[in-house]
């Protein structure tokens, strides 16, 4: 029976990407993602900060289009698959990695003048758009008029 893994996150990078070749020529990129979550301690009452960091990984032409256009601190939408890695740090400690294969990379940055409006993709998902490479520019939603606002039911 096959399986089906994937997972998405949104957060910013905490290092320039890293690119590299494999042996045979094919690029491959690497960088880090800080995903930040706030939960409420419910016995203090007080809002507790937790930051999850993701090794990303990505191959092909998505590599080299994320090493050009990525940089420390951009936020950025993953999806790709997941695993988990267990390792021993430098100080005998054991450690795990949480690590995803990214399908796809999206900027959620601002674009400059001048430039298309929206963020800006390095991929799409595997199997579609001519085989994942090409750019793919999400469209935004419209805000409505200020006319139109009479006519939400809320």
């Amino acid at each position: 029976m096959a399986s089906f893994s994937k997972v998405m996150i949104i957060g910013n990078l905490g290092r320039d990407p890293e690119m590299r070749y494999t042996p045979n020529g094919r690029p491959v990129t690497e960088f880090s993602v800080a995903v930040n979550q706030s939960t409420k301690n419910q016995q203090t009452n007080e809002w507790v900060e937790a930051t999850d960091w993701f090794r990303v990984t990505v191959w092909g032409d998505r590599a080299e289009r994320t090493a050009e256009q990525l940089r420390k601190g951009n936020r950025v939408f993953v999806e790709g698959r997941f695993r988990t890695r267990e390792y021993e740090a430098r100080d005998g400690q054991k450690r795990i990695s949480l690590e995803i294969t990214a399908d796809s990379v999206v900027s959620l940055e601002a674009r400059e003048r001048g430039e298309d409006a929206g963020p800006g993709s390095f991929g799409a998902p595997a199997g579609g758009f001519g085989g994942g490479d090409a750019p793919v520019r999400p469209t935004r939603p419209t805000a409505p008029e200020p006319d139109d606002l009479d006519d939400l039911p809320f």
